[in-house]
């Protein structure tokens, strides 16, 4: 009896957080559509709207920008350090991008190859996954890929979810390889650093 409610919470839960995520996905959109994601500007005053939840908005808008890759989260890692500087600009970005980047694998990984080449039409996906089901070194490729800037990460988010590469494993590399090239961007885009 207890193991069923357990059960039945669960769902509730996941169906809770999946209404939410779907909310915050059509908002963000709508934001979008509005010319509120088009330039740097545009999205720091949308941001700073938000008062003292900008934080969490900006948050919520780098884990969305994964999931929905028309959102430009380039922009977010700018605005994070010039609102919030380094440290907290580099915070919101990787807490954001990392749960987004989670829930792109687990989307691809719930729903398969058929979103996947939905998202990612043509022989783009098809030469990558012929590559991937072949190479002995995906997974280092991948880790090298989420620390280095201009990888289309979005991409293999989802790609690596249709894969056989564990849940834990994923979320290692994630963790590992991605505050790197936000710590960076975080600290060019405060001033911290120059170049």
């Amino acid at each position: 009896m207890r193991r069923k409610r357990i059960e039945e919470w669960g769902k509730g839960m996941t169906g809770m957080l999946l209404l939410i995520c779907l909310v915050l996905c059509a908002l963000l959109f709508k934001a979008y559509l509005d010319g509120k994601f088009h330039s740097v500007e545009t999205l720091r005053e949308y941001v700073a709207g938000f008062g003292i939840m900008a934080p969490l908005v900006l948050t919520a808008i780098q884990a969305a920008q994964v999931v929905l890759p028309v959102l430009p989260g380039f922009f977010g890692c700018i605005v994070g350090a010039v609102m919030f500087g380094w440290m907290g600009g580099f915070w919101c970005n990787y807490i954001g991008i990392s749960l987004g980047s989670l829930a792109a694998f687990l989307l691809a990984r719930r729903y398969g190859q058929g979103l996947v080449t939905h998202l990612f039409p043509g022989e783009r996906y098809q030469k990558w996954a012929n590559w991937a089901a072949k190479s002995k070194s995906y997974t280092t490729i991948l880790l090298l890929g989420m620390i280095l800037p201009l990888f289309p990460d979005d991409y293999f988010c989802y790609f690596t979810g249709v894969t056989n590469m564990s849940t834990r494993k994923f979320t290692t590399i994630i963790i590992l390889g991605k505050p790197w090239c936000i710590l960076a961007y975080s600290l060019i885009f405060s001033g911290v650093i120059t170049i």
